[in-house]
């Protein structure tokens, strides 16, 4: 049923990727906040390979029984003329554009001395480019109308993931874009956010668990945690549709002020990430040589604590 506040009423959003998981989740939940939804998917496999209409407009379908307007499209946001065909979609079915989440992504894990430049094309061209092509047909608009909200989705693999090299790259090339972005665009009433998403509940996580099983098993192989500095394993099994919960909230009045930041959600957890700063400096006027680095008071002071962790 929709939901009763109604917080996006009168919105237009656009939600790539929208066909399963997450995606579906955060089409469904801007529906029940009023908006308008532009359901894109390409309708093709977890590769990205393969295309069927058939897959947006079953999630239009759903959209349609809880009372809500949506439009299927299929083009593929790799495409710089396809994600000119979904802003155009918005604009032509609904007369305008106030929200887009770039969610759409394709997965093909490889480890790096296996990883062929055909699977680091394909997954950056939908993860990073598709994030750019859709904000760039996008911001003229948001620019134009004073006011929009973009919504990118990043990952903690960004912070490094065993046998992702080109789903990392592309996920946290998403964040600095994000940042970037954001200061472009904000002086027009525009914002950009991030998120990086803990559900597993997904095709690209495996399925039900499939994401906290097969990390738990390399967490216990290796002796290490497989995904940046944490551990995969979760409060309670996440759900796609507590991300979609806090992509509605970022969208709403309530965030106005907030532009240029990564949120952690998943497992019941919620979080906002730290900008990355520079945590130990050491200042000689004269300039470094490798002699002078070459310092073992230096090096102590540094990466000491790195080095002791090994």
């Amino acid at each position: 049923m929709a939901d009763s506040k109604q917080r996006l009423a009168g919105k237009v959003a656009i939600v790539t990727g929208a066909g399963h998981g997450i995606g579906r989740a955060e089409a469904l939940e801007l529906a029940r906040q009023g908006a308008k939804v532009v359901v894109n998917d390409l309708g093709g496999d977890t590769k990205g390979e393969g295309a069927d209409l058939g897959v947006a407009q079953r999630v239009v379908q759903e959209i349609a029984a809880l009372g809500a307007s949506a439009v299927a499209n299929g083009d593929s946001v790799a495409s710089f003329e396809g994600a000119r065909r979904i802003v155009e979609t918005a604009i032509k079915t609904f007369g305008r554009l106030d929200i887009l989440i770039n969610n759409a992504g394709n997965a093909r894990p490889r480890v790096i001395y296996n990883l062929s430049e055909e699977d680091w094309d394909a997954v950056i061209a939908v993860h990073l480019k598709g994030c750019f092509n859709m904000v760039r047909h996008a911001a003229p608009i948001f620019r134009e109308q004073r006011s929009g909200v973009i919504i990118n989705t990043g990952s903690e693999s960004g912070l490094g993931h065993f046998g992702q090299a080109n789903y990392s790259a592309a996920k946290e090339g998403i964040i600095g874009f994000t940042r970037t972005v954001a200061r472009d665009l904000g002086r027009y009433g525009v914002r950009v956010n991030a998120i990086r998403p803990r559900a597993i509940d997904t095709r690209l996580a495996g399925g039900e668990g499939g994401g906290v099983e097969a990390g738990a098993r390399l967490e216990q192989t290796f002796g290490r945690h497989v995904l940046g500095t944490r551990s995969m394993k979760t409060p309670r099994p996440a759900k796609a549709e507590e991300v979609a919960a806090l992509v509605a909230w970022l969208c709403t009045d309530a965030m106005a002020a907030v532009n240029g930041r990564t949120f952690q959600i998943g497992g019941g957890e919620v979080g906002l990430w730290s900008e990355p700063e520079l945590i130990r400096s050491s200042l000689r006027e004269e300039g470094w040589t490798v002699d002078a680095l070459d310092n073992e008071m230096l090096r102590d002071y540094l990466v000491g604590d790195i080095i002791d962790q090994r």
